[in-house]
């Protein structure tokens, strides 16, 4: 794996060709892949010769710090007859893929997805297109793709492959990075594309049963690269012909908004999603840094991190695939196992609301106590996931934005399905809670309908704190002379709304309960100013003129000297009846610049 230079970019896409999946909302799926949104959750394995190095070359750490332990051979300059001695490490006699395939089955994961040939070229199975394979480095011949093959058809797991067609360092006609030096001969590539790539591509499609999935590595459009959009046709009619059931991710080279048959979008390494998309899509994700193992590993990411990352893809109709790098003996590291077996035991019980499911139809984040999933039931009945990452302390979870009520209520948990207690105020749910989280990960409560609710969009969900966070960036309308600003040394400085001029924001929201209410701003402002804000609350008025907020220290003993950010009082507001209420700001930055934070608009006991 390597890191993505640009961060792919979203862009909702719809296909006339794909089908609708009904188990799932999500639109545009096709057929092929409808196992792929099904199941979510699977294992990536990286597992190679670099294996071997453990990230350390004769006493010298990999030289990168981005400390991918796989690109050891590139990154530290070792001839390949040195690189292939790493094979003499391995103890062949323990290593077994079917424990791979076990674990991964423990952990919920419903594909393994094998580096069957990396970026160094070598395949781990015994090709008969090149002598650079397992089978010809290993005295009893070994074929780790056929084993894996058997292990996940024993198991009942979908076997997927990645396949590094672009990269090969050990062959002279495939790319180098350092052949950026010189001048390259595309026709040189094709005599590696038409005498490795498509030759190898039909052997794993021909001798090793049902293949789930190719997994490509080319992290950027082929227009940016020496492969041809030609050969990149060229491939993917191949495994439509061999196996048309075969998903195929973008990293092939072509983008889904250039070729719709595709089947999924790959995001970068552990990039999470950020934006509900109508088709699949997946993150590769590690639970360490490194993709190969890497002794010096000291990143590893906690159980509840990884869960809040499946549940977060899931939340926006997204996969995640979870990569191991087993050492040379086989043995996946205890950090590892230990993560996957939490996962696993997490997933027996609230897997319902991670299989099948996807996006529902509020705003991603809406809630600051967690995450949203949902699906159809065969029936036509829904059930709403909500996933509580912070258990409130009062026992009461706030829920925004559904019209109807719910027929039930219950803990995903609790086999008897025991009804919680809540009250439904047009779009607002305040469920009670039990006083323990029932999960010490992330518990799951569940909402029960006899069909898909609607929802009322725009809002801002009261924080489970008892207020609501206005900002610009959930602002319903904005008009005038702002722009973005997002959080700047080591977010010491907020993400903010620069003002220049005239700045309106409006703001819709959902009061169940009448009282008076307070209006805080936090801004900064670094000159004397005429500047000032003038608040509506469904056009009670209120007026706040802003002051100097001055200079502070971002951090001790460092002369880090930054903008001040206050808050300061607006004014109280009184509620008289439960309801919709708009807030609408007006700021007049007059000849000066405010730099806008937040509103905080709280109930006063």
């Amino acid at each position: 794996m390597e890191k993505l230079s640009n961060g792919l970019r979203y862009s909702v896409v719809l296909f006339v060709l794909f089908l609708q999946y009904q188990a799932v909302a999500q639109k545009n799926t096709s057929k092929r892949a409808e196992w792929f949104v099904e199941d979510r959750f699977g294992m990536f394995i990286h597992w190679g010769i670099y294996t071997g190095a453990e990230g350390v070359w004769k006493g010298e750490k990999l030289r990168n710090d981005n400390d991918y332990a796989e690109w050891i051979q590139y990154r530290n300059q070792i001839p390949k007859d040195e690189y292939v001695k790493l094979l003499d490490r391995f103890s062949w006699e323990d290593i077994d893929p079917e424990k791979w395939v076990i674990a991964a089955k423990k952990a919920g994961m419903k594909y393994v997805t094998l580096t069957a040939k990396h970026h160094d070229g070598f395949a781990l199975w015994d090709s008969k297109v090149t002598t650079y394979d397992i089978g010809n480095y290993t005295n009893n011949k070994r074929d780790i793709v056929k084993e894996l093959a058997e292990a996940c058809k024993k198991h009942g797991l979908k076997l997927g492959l990645y396949y590094s067609h672009w990269i090969d360092w050990e062959d002279p006609n495939a790319w180098d990075h350092a052949k950026e030096l010189e001048d390259f001969n595309s026709e040189d590539f094709d005599i590696y594309w038409q005498q490795k790539v498509i030759p190898q591509i039909t052997e794993l499609l021909t001798n090793y049963g049902d293949i789930g999935m190719l997994w490509f590595d080319m992290w950027i459009n082929h227009s940016e690269t020496v492969v041809t959009k030609k050969q990149l046709l060229q491939l993917k009619e191949l495994i439509r012909k061999l196996q048309p059931d075969c998903l195929i991710n973008s990293r092939l080279g072509l983008s889904i908004e250039e070729d719709p048959d595709v089947d999924y979008r790959t995001l970068g390494d552990n990039q999470l999603g950020e934006t509900k998309l109508e088709y699949p899509w997946q993150t590769p994700a590690t639970v360490a840094h490194s993709w190969g193992y890497n002794r010096l590993e000291n990143q590893w990411k906690s159980t509840t991190s990884l869960l809040k990352n499946i549940i977060g893809n899931v939340s926006l109709n997204g996969n995640l695939m979870l990569n191991i790098g087993p050492r040379a003996n086989g043995d996946i590291p205890f950090e590892i196992t230990s993560r996957l077996r939490d996962i696993g035991a997490w997933l027996d019980v609230n897997g319902a609301s991670i299989y099948g499911s996807g996006a529902f139809d509020l705003k991603a984040n809406l809630h600051n106590w967690g995450q949203i999933t949902a699906k159809e039931e065969k029936g036509g009945s829904y059930k709403i996931y909500l996933h509580v990452y912070n258990w409130p302390l009062n026992s009461k979870l706030p829920v925004t934005g559904i019209k109807e009520a719910p027929q039930k209520i219950y803990l995903l948990s609790d086999k008897q399905r025991k009804a919680l207690e809540f009250k439904h105020d047009e779009v607002f749910t305040n469920i009670d809670l039990p006083r323990k989280a029932p999960d010490n990960f992330v518990s799951v409560v569940v909402m029960e309908f006899n069909k898909k609710p609607e929802v009322e969009k725009g809002l801002v969900a009261i924080s489970d704190d008892g207020g609501f966070s206005l900002k610009s960036e959930n602002a319903l309308a904005s008009k005038g002379n702002s722009s973005f600003v997002e959080a700047e040394r080591f977010g010491t400085i907020p993400p903010h709304a620069r003002i220049k001029g005239i700045q309106e924001y409006s703001w819709k929201v959902y009061i169940d309960t009448p009282g008076d209410y307070r209006l805080d701003v936090s801004y900064n402002l670094q000159e004397e100013s005429k500047a000032k804000v003038d608040v509506k609350v469904n056009n009670q008025p209120l007026q706040y003129k802003f002051v100097p907020t001055g200079k502070t220290i971002g951090e001790p003993n460092q002369q880090w000297g930054i903008d001040r950010y206050l808050f300061s009082s607006i004014g109280n507001i009184e509620v008289k009846k439960p309801g919709f209420y708009t807030i609408s700001a007006t700021f007049d930055a007059a000849d000066s610049e405010v730099d806008f934070n937040w509103l905080w608009f709280e109930k006063i006991d």
